[in-house]
This record gives structure tokens, C-alpha cells and sequence, in this order.
């Protein structure tokens, strides 16, 4: 499990592409055709959804990123379960009858338990860096509260390029881990990824999956999309070489075109 914190959509996004409120959701939509529906996970630095965005929304798709409800859900409902139930209400106030889900890191193990339990409105399925079959102790992985240069050497770790560690990604995941509150659901989360370990379900979901993976993805290493690969029924695994655990973030443009190839392979 990472131990990223999603900034506010709304934070990254707002100046590019008008956000829209409907009930208890808040999202970004852009583009007309098939839905893709992003799923961020607990990672920092979310404006490599950008490039995904930009591209897919113009050549053919509608792409949609709802805001996860991370640290609004009641404490007992803090869990993958819960946010894969509230991800099925999103599409359903929507109208889609069928999507693509696109998921990273925890966004991916969301994704593959909506399959799991929503299998009839899945058109495809996209995970990267997911969670669902590995995650390490968080007893020696989760940052000491403030303790910056930890922080700091944790989120360069995440990637291949720790540069691509900004300032800014290593601040707000200083300012998270010492907001008790976002601490305490980030345990939960983390917690809640372990117990829900997909691989007993993997198996027996036919949902047509394209697994696009670092290579040198530390937080979910390259055995772990092996076995994504080997368990899922219908699966490619994509590799992208000097890549850690946010291919789209890392490689943005490499990521597109390894995506859209799939989809015009298989028709989506």
C-alpha cells in the first residue's frame, strides 16, 4: 500500500476543466464517447491524470474522475468495499450502462472489486501499481510523524526518477500524516487493502483487463502484475521500463499509447 495521500481533485484540476457537483458527488467530466472512469488511489502529485485526460477525451471517449471519499466516509465505512459501493452509485446517477474502469494503486483495487461485485456494467478494466494481491507491513513502511527527510526519502522511492518527488508531493504528504484524522482513515484504507486480497476472486472475473506495470515498481513489484497476469482470465500485461508504481504519472505518453492500442485491439 502507498502511503500517498490523493490531493483534492479539485486543487489539481479546477483551472484546467470545470468541475461538477451532483448529490453527494463531485467529478470531473470531459469529452463525449465511451466512459473511462479514473480512479485516483492514496498517491500524490494526481496531475498526471491530465495527460490520460487530454488525450483520451479526444479521440472518442468521455473521461471521468470521480472524487473518492477517502476522508468523509464514518471511520467503520472507511474501506475498499465501502468506496467500490459508492463508485457503483456514482455510475448509476450517471446513466452509464457500461464503462471502463482505469485504476491506480488503491484506485486499482476499487476498480477490481467493483468488477468483482458489479460485473454487468463493466465494459473494461485498467489497473497500474494496484493493490489487491501484495501489500508490506505498514508497521516499517508508514512515515513517522513528523519526520520530513523520511517523508521525503519515501515518496522519492515510489518512483524510478525520485526527482519526480516534487517539493510539493513530499509537503502534502508531510501535511497528511500529521492531520490525525486523514492518519487514522489512511491506516484504515490500508488495512482494509489487506483484508480484501483479490486472489481468491481473481479467477472468476471474465472482465477483459489490460495490466500496465513499472518495471521497477517498488510499492507493488513486477511478481505482483505477474500474478494479475496469471490469475485473471482475460488479461495483457504491458511493461514500461524505468517506471515505478505511477506509470501515468512517470510516462504519461507512453501509457496512452500502450492504452489506446488495447482498446482499438479489442474494440473498446
Amino acid at each position: 500500500m502507498s502511503i500517498f495521500v490523493a490531493k483534492p481533485l479539485a486543487d489539481l484540476l479546477i483551472m484546467k476543466h470545470q468541475l461538477k457537483t451532483e448529490g453527494k458527488f463531485t467529478y470531473l467530466e470531459v469529452g463525449e464517447g465511451t466512459p473511462i472512469v479514473i480512479l485516483h488511489g492514496l498517491m500524490g502529485g494526481l496531475s498526471n491524470f491530465d495527460a490520460v485526460t487530454d488525450h483520451f477525451s479526444q479521440n472518442g471517449y468521455k473521461v471521468v474522475i470521480p472524487e473518492l471519499p477517502l476522508y468523509s466516509m464514518p471511520l467503520i465505512k472507511t474501506g475498499v468495499k465501502t468506496f467500490a459501493k459508492y463508485l457503483n452509485d456514482f455510475i448509476a446517477m450517471k446513466g452509464f450502462k457500461e464503462v471502463i474502469l482505469l485504476g491506480n494503486s488503491l484506485g486499482g483495487h476499487i476498480a477490481l472489486y467493483h468488477t468483482k461485485l458489479y460485473p454487468e456494467v463493466m465494459k473494461a478494466l485498467v489497473i497500474t501499481g494496484s493493490s489487491g494481491l501484495y501489500e508490506s507491513a505498514m508497521g516499517e513502511s508508514y512515515p513517522k510523524r513528523g519526520d520530513y527527510e523520511y517523508i521525503k526519502k519515501k515518496a522519492e522511492d515510489v518512483f524510478y526518477d525520485p526527482a519526480v518527488a516534487t517539493k510539493e508531493i513530499v509537503d502534502e504528504v508531510y501535511e497528511t500524516v500529521n492531520d490525525r484524522n486523514k492518519l487514522i482513515k489512511t491506516l484504515a484504507i490500508a488495512k482494509s487493502a489487506i483484508r480484501h486480497n483479490m486472489a481468491q476472486d481473481l479467477p472468476h472475473m471474465n472482465t477483459s483487463t489490460c495490466i500496465i506495470w513499472g518495471r521497477n515498481d517498488n510499492v507493488t513489484p513486477p511478481e505482483v502484475a505477474e500474478d494479475f497476469d496469471k490469475l485473471l482470465p482475460d488479461s495483457d500485461l504491458y511493461w514500461i521500463d524505468k517506471c515505478g508504481h505511477a506509470a501515468m504519472m512517470e510516462h504519461p505518453k507512453e501509457f496512452n499509447e500502450i492504452l489506446s492500442r488495447w482498446l482499438k485491439e479489442r474494440n473498446f
